[in-house]
């Protein structure tokens, strides 16, 4: 079956979901992928609110930094509401406040700055020494040669089409309950072009910011975001935009949990280009907590 009789593309729907409908000053519709998710996938509401902020700062002006709350589960029926508030206008930098709204309830809020672009110092950490995405395995020989056998959550997670290619450097975590160092590495990239356009690179690296991380805080204990006896949500999110990209390549997400405490794990990352340059970092803390009946 063509692409052409089969519909769009995961990276196409993705940037539809990002195109946002203006429905009156400072407001936005956003819609969910009818994909079967009970709730709506945390990195697609960061990805929208920060479109929804973009659209109202000036265009030689960049993100360069969010932080942002989850406050309830998305509904992926019904339309997202974000209203953006103007909160700064400077003569370097801007700052906005989106809250999305479902139900008549705030379901997330966000704030974000914005930039304009400027000369200054410059330095970075080293990316790690990993092997290259194409000595790993991609994602069909990983369903050809795992899922199998693989618990049926797992197997779900593997077979859906995504926007985003995910190559982890070690499998273990998802086949074994070893309790592991509470770290991992995984080489992501879009599945599809992506505009030549700041604004839709940094909501697509927002959206997929939120792949996998949560999940890092479970190595140590021997268990998954899969573990069904598990209640695991994201509760906040931070993200630092250092460097432009224009995601037509691999990117290495290195994540790693320094603390989990009080039924919460956090987790932070940084992404480098295949060639070693920091285009981004990013911390989250979840809840990670048994279910009450278990």
């Amino acid at each position: 079956m063509t692409r052409e009789t089969s519909g769009p593309s995961a990276m196409e729907g993705l940037l539809s979901t990002l195109d946002l409908e203006p429905i009156e000053v400072d407001i936005f519709r956003g819609r969910s992928p009818q994909a079967g998710w009970q709730r709506v996938f945390g990195g697609q509401v960061i990805g929208q609110a920060l479109m929804a902020a973009q659209r109202t700062i000036e265009a030689e002006r960049f993100v360069h930094s969010l932080h942002a709350y989850f406050m309830r589960p998305g509904d992926p029926s019904v339309p997202i509401i974000y209203q953006v508030e103007r909160i700064r206008d400077g003569s370097s930098f801007n700052t906005r406040r989106v809250v999305a709204i479902q139900h008549g309830r705030a379901i997330f809020a966000l704030s974000a700055s914005f930039q304009l672009e400027e000369p200054g110092f410059d330095h970075q950490i080293g990316m790690p020494e990993m092997p290259m995405p194409e000595a790993l395995l991609g994602e069909q020989q990983i369903k050809e040669q795992y899922l199998a056998h693989a618990p049926e959550a797992i197997r779900a997670y593997w077979q859906r089409e995504r926007p985003i290619e995910i190559r982890p450097v070690s499998l273990t975590h998802y086949f074994s309950d070893r309790k592991l160092d509470p770290r991992q590495d995984v080489w992501v990239r879009a599945t599809g072009p992506v505009p030549d356009d700041r604004r839709y690179q940094a909501a697509v690296l927002a959206y997929l910011s939120d792949m996998t991380l949560l999940d890092t805080s479970l190595y140590a204990h021997g268990t998954s975001i899969f573990d069904q006896s598990l209640q695991v949500a994201s509760l906040d999110h931070s993200m630092w935009f250092h460097r432009p990209c224009k995601l037509d390549d691999w990117l290495l997400y290195t994540q790693d949990s320094p603390s989990a405490s009080g039924a919460r794990g956090l987790t932070r990352g940084s992404l480098f280009t295949r060639s070693g340059l920091l285009i981004a970092s990013v911390a989250q803390e979840g809840l990670i907590r048994k279910k009450a009946n278990e």
